[in-house]
């Protein structure tokens, strides 16, 4: 199985218009405020970190290159090449390797396994907007990366989300800017409750071996200033037993 070809389309699209610069992506907010703070929760689960580290989602690389920065070896892997010549151009010393990637595709995640190992993975804000029969897969291709020895971090916006987004989406002066092109492109979030993450990973064959909350930083703003920020839930995840 693998992806659905609106969404696959959705993002080329998107990524094909997205500009180069820096933070211009709703969700493209600084490392420091990002994977910086998703580390110190991610590091100490770690069984081994010299594993190869996988940035799954990874868009124009903004986190793949801090990862980098941090672990010997990073792959950031999306399913838009758009997205990923984003990441390449934004990294022309090559910190890290690029993988177009269909993570719910069994062959395609069991080929990459098989030429990494088992690795420790990085994933934000990927199931939410995938379309409902594609999560499941994409937990069990999650799985697969992982294999006995990875860990892997995952965050999600959280049923309380939605409300900001849609509160956002339909406002009477209209949605933020960087807002406009999700929205353009069909890329609008899922209704994803809170209990189905830690749900479809267990049915993966993971542990879940810590879970919290924390909000998930966007680069836009609201009229007033204050950086626009959504609920989400984060957990650690390891192979059962």
């Amino acid at each position: 199985m693998s992806v659905a070809r609106r969404y696959r389309d959705a993002w080329e699209g998107f990524w094909r218009e997205a500009p180069d610069a820096p933070h211009a992506v709703f969700w493209d907010a600084e490392p420091a405020l990002t994977a910086g703070r998703h580390l110190a929760l991610f590091e100490p689960h770690l069984t081994d970190p010299g594993l190869p580290m996988v940035d799954l989602g990874c868009g124009n690389g903004t986190q793949t290159r801090y990862l980098a920065d941090r672990f010997a070896h990073v792959v950031g892997a999306d399913l838009s090449a758009a997205a990923l010549d984003h990441a390449r151009r934004a990294d022309p010393a090559g910190q890290a390797g690029y993988r177009q990637l269909d993570a719910a595709d069994k062959t395609e995640v069991q080929t990459l396994h098989a030429e990494l190992g088992d690795a420790n993975v990085y994933l934000r804000g990927v199931l939410h907007q995938c379309e409902p029969e594609d999560r499941q897969p994409l937990a069990d291709g999650l799985a697969a990366l992982l294999g006995t020895r990875g860990r892997a971090f995952l965050v999600e916006p959280s049923e309380a989300a939605v409300t900001v987004l849609s509160g956002l989406a339909e406002d009477a002066d209209g949605p933020p800017p960087k807002l406009v092109p999700v929205l353009r492109h069909g890329i609008a979030p899922g209704t994803l409750v809170d209990d189905a993450v830690p749900e479809q990973l267990r049915a993966a064959g993971l542990e879940v071996l810590r879970q919290g909350e924390l909000p998930l930083i966007t680069t836009e703003y609201r009229p007033d200033g204050t950086r626009i920020e959504l609920p989400s839930i984060w957990l650690v995840a390891g192979r059962a037993g």
